[in-house]
């Protein structure tokens, strides 16, 4: 895959520095702004954050929540290890500027986890009807990859969202597994900041475990109250973060 111009030139197409009271938003219409401007061909590889950030002249939270806002849109892709890459072409973007425009304000995060707790409920629910051996044997490798991270918390925040993915994908249900992947990337940055301590590390994984049992029992409703305890501890702990960071 091509990647963006080099240094200099990506930083005076992008417009340089940014000065805003909404800083993620003014990142993010920048970024669109570059794309649509039919200088980056589909599949382009964007600069790494902090290059990006260093351009903008903000932090690199602001850049990370910017991406997140346009892999929900679609416009981006988020390869873990590899980079982020440009997928739309721009006559697939320009038609979309202006529905844009409504998703690009301030983040209600209350509000996204309140709706990602009732659907991370559903999926426990369907996946323990669903369910096979090898999704099982999936999460048990997740939540496993979670107790042995330890103090990393960066690798601790990779497997527990692989876990949560891997459920969402067992509840056999697509357009559930799609809102869950646009909710949890509009809130990533914040989830990924949740935990910061071993007793955050050793109460999630106590309740990703609890829902384990129920799915291996093929139980409905315990794994609906379990991932239900999940929610409310992980969803307090997230919004610790966000009034934290706010």
């Amino acid at each position: 895959m091509p990647d963006l111009p080099p240094s200099d030139p990506a930083a005076l197409s992008l417009g340089g520095s940014i000065a805003s009271t909404s800083v993620v938003t003014a990142v993010t219409r920048r970024l669109l702004d570059h794309f649509t401007s039919g200088t980056v061909a589909p599949g382009s590889r964007l600069p790494p954050e902090r290059r990006l950030a260093e351009t903008f002249g903000v932090g690199r939270s602001a850049v990370r929540e910017a991406l997140a806002a346009l892999e929900v849109l679609g416009v981006v892709e988020v390869r873990p290890g590899s980079g982020t890459y440009l997928r739309s072409s721009t006559s697939e973007l320009l038609p979309q500027t202006l529905s844009w425009g409504m998703l690009l304000g301030e983040p209600k995060t209350r509000e996204l986890v309140q709706v990602r707790h009732g659907l991370e409920v559903q999926a426990a629910r369907l996946a323990a009807q669903a369910i096979d051996d090898g999704g099982l044997v999936a999460l048990t490798d997740h939540l496993e990859a979670m107790q042995a991270a330890g103090s990393d918390f960066e690798a601790f925040a990779a497997a527990d969202l692989r876990f949560h993915q891997e459920l969402a994908e067992q509840a056999s249900n697509a357009l559930l597994d799609q809102m869950l992947q646009s909710v949890r990337s509009l809130i990533r940055v914040w989830v990924e900041r949740a935990v910061s301590d071993a007793e955050h590390v050793r109460v999630t994984c106590a309740e990703h475990a609890a829902v384990v049992a129920a799915l291996e029992a093929h139980d409905p409703d315990a794994a609906a109250r379990a991932m239900d305890v999940h929610m409310d501890s992980a969803g307090a702990r997230l919004l610790a973060a966000v009034e934290a960071g706010a």
